[in-house]
């Protein structure tokens, strides 16, 4: 929707902010991971505290289903997922793999997952229809702490309906964590 201009804070009261984005080693960072759902026009974001992990992928997509997925379809018979091609939920990580197989045998559904193509996130629709309006949403405000990041984001709204909904997540997600060729083997 139309970007209504500049924010500007009243003379003499800024907020003090970094100069880089980078994290603050007191507050950690902020990682959002999106669920966009094209059918009912609807956001769900899972903002981690940790790194951007495949555990952490497959967790927020978990978090979506149990709080909402479920709820608005409980006779799906599958869940399907349109994901970019790298990054924590990439076509080649064995990690997203292994979690998903778990996350499907824990719902008793199966997962279809489809990659875009390398570089063709552009055709992602939750790059055009929710971070962009996310983006807007925040946009001149300085994010100072997880709330305010998860309630900017839940925040968000569209003239074409557009509702988003957003869960802090501070659980812990190890890098470097490797899938045995066995475990591979394994998966459905």
């Amino acid at each position: 929707d139309k970007n209504a201009g500049q924010t500007w804070e009243p003379q003499g009261k800024p907020v003090k902010v970094n100069d880089h984005d980078f994290p603050d080693k007191d507050l950690g960072k902020a990682a959002p991971y999106g669920v966009y759902d094209i059918q009912k026009n609807e956001g769900w974001v899972n903002v981690g505290t940790d790194h951007d992990t495949a555990a952490f992928a497959v967790e927020s997509i978990r978090r979506w289903w149990l709080m909402r997925g479920q709820e608005i379809y409980p006779d799906c018979k599958e869940i399907v997922i349109a994901a970019d091609g790298g990054g924590s939920n990439g076509h080649r990580s064995r990690l997203w793999k292994k979690e998903l197989q778990a996350f499907a045998d824990e719902i008793g559904r199966p997962i279809r997952v489809s990659h875009f193509p390398p570089g063709t996130s552009k055709w992602n629709k939750i790059e055009h229809r929710l971070f962009s309006h996310i983006s807007l949403n925040w946009k001149g405000i300085p994010l100072t702490s997880h709330e305010v990041v998860v309630n900017l984001i839940a925040s968000t709204r569209t003239r074409k309906g557009l509702v988003v909904n957003a869960v802090l997540d501070e659980n812990k997600y190890p890098k470097g964590i490797k899938v045995a060729d066995e475990q591979m083997e394994a998966l459905n």
